[in-house]
């Protein structure tokens, strides 16, 4: 038997195929979103996916002003932070976080989906979410992804 056939093959910074990725978010779910845009981060839809180096594709959103929560979920639900200092805790509804910054409440929906590591820090690098429908990365000729 040929044993060369069975091999597991791991990828590398070198052998990584890295893509450029457009996604239209209008009157896309936000939870459903976030969770494609880090699987397609994270490099999870490839068949070389390797979990700990960065495999993923570079995402740009676009139309993040358009996006859309089910339910109740804007004024319900709750987004904390801290300051660090006593007194410091501060909550905000995702209404608060769109009308100051849409593109706020994309990236911290994405950002709670990746590792909290290095490795999740380099993939959040690969992200870039833009209010409107014009975008910067022309030059890299992203390929237009449908979302259900």
């Amino acid at each position: 038997m040929d044993t060369l056939s069975y091999k597991t093959i791991s990828a590398n910074r070198a052998t990584v195929n890295k893509e450029w990725v457009l996604i239209d978010a209008e009157d896309q779910v936000l939870g459903r979103l976030s969770s494609e845009v880090a699987r397609l981060l994270r490099g999870k839809h490839k068949t070389n996916y390797t979990p700990h180096v960065d495999c993923g594709d570079n995402v740009i959103v676009i139309n993040a002003s358009k996006i859309k929560l089910t339910g109740n979920k804007w004024e319900g639900r709750l987004h904390y932070s801290y300051t660090g200092y006593p007194g410091g805790q501060k909550r905000q509804t995702p209404l608060e976080i769109f009308t100051k910054n849409p593109v706020a409440l994309i990236e911290k929906s994405i950002k709670g989906m990746i590792p909290k590591t290095k490795l999740g820090s380099a993939l959040y690098r690969n992200l870039y979410v833009f209010e409107g429908a014009e975008h910067t990365h022309e030059a890299q000729q992203p390929t237009e992804i449908k979302l259900r």
